[in-house]
C-alpha cells in the first residue's frame, strides 16, 4: 500500500524523534517537529495505526512497527543520498541541501536509491555527518558524543551535527567550524556552559551551550 507524502513525513519524524532516545513518541513531540496542530497529528496517527505502520496509544505515544520502520529507513536513506548528490555533484552548500532533499526523498522508483548510491561511490555519511542506511537497513556504527559532554583538554574530531537547519549551519560556518575538523576543548564557562575550543590547533572560539549539544565528536 502506497503512502502519501504526508504519511511518509510522519513516519520519518517518528523515526528521528525515536532515535533521540524516546522509545515511544508523543503526539506533542511530533506536532512540534512538523509544525502541525496536535489534533491533525492525532488524526494522522490513527490513520497510520489502521495501516499497521505504527502502534499508537494516546497516553504512551507512537512507535513504528517493523513495516513502518522499514519505510521510514528507506525515506531517510533516499534523503541522505540526495544530500550527498546535491553537495558533492551540484555544489550546494551543507546549509542548502536539506530542504531540497526533503522534496526529492519522495520520488518513487524502486531502483533509484541503489543506482544513486552506486553513482556516488557508496558513501557512508551525508554532508552533515549522518550515517546513510544501506539497502538492507544497516547503519554504519558511530561512537560520537555531544561536545557538551566532553571534558577539558580533550583533542577530538567533529563527526556530525544533529541540527540541519540553515541558521545553525551558517552559525557554524561563521565560527569556521566544520565536519572532520580537529578541535580541543580549552574551557567550559561555569555561568552559561559555553565552550571555548581551539580549532585545528590555531584559532580559539566560544561555542554556545546550545551549539555544543548539537555538535558531535569522537
Amino acid at each position: 500500500m502506497l503512502q502519501t507524502l504526508s504519511e511518509e513525513n510522519y513516519l520519518k519524524a517518528i523515526y528521528h524523534i525515536g532515535k533521540l532516545g524516546n522509545d515511544k513518541v508523543s503526539a506533542t513531540a511530533i506536532a512540534e517537529d512538523l509544525g502541525n496542530s496536535p489534533a491533525s497529528v492525532v488524526d494522522m496517527l490513527k490513520r497510520l495505526t489502521e495501516k499497521k505502520l505504527i502502534q499508537y496509544d494516546k497516553t504512551k505515544g507512537a512507535r513504528l512497527t517493523d513495516q513502518g520502520h522499514k519505510i521510514a529507513l528507506l525515506i531517510v536513506r533516499k534523503h541522505r543520498l540526495w544530500e550527498v548528490f546535491l553537495h558533492d555533484k551540484l555544489g550546494y552548500t551543507w546549509d542548502e541541501v536539506h530542504d531540497i532533499a526533503e522534496q526529492l526523498e519522495h520520488i518513487r522508483d524502486y531502483d533509484l536509491p541503489d543506482r544513486l548510491e552506486k553513482f556516488l561511490g557508496f558513501p557512508e555519511y551525508d554532508p552533515h555527518g549522518d550515517p546513510i542506511p544501506k539497502s538492507n537497513g544497516k547503519l554504519p556504527v558511530t561512537k560520537s558524543k555531544p561536545l557538551s559532554e566532553i571534558e577539558v583538554n580533550r583533542k577530538l574530531k567533529i563527526t556530525n551535527v544533529s541540527d540541519n537547519s540553515p541558521d545553525f549551519l551558517r552559525y557554524l560556518d561563521k565560527q569556521h567550524v566544520g565536519l572532520n575538523d580537529t578541535i580541543t576543548v580549552k574551557e567550559i564557562q561555569g555561568f552559561d556552559k559555553s565552550v571555548l575550543v581551539e580549532l585545528k590547533g590555531r584559532k580559539e572560539v566560544y561555542l554556545s551551550a546550545e551549539a555544543a549539544k548539537k555538535i558531535f565528536v569522537e
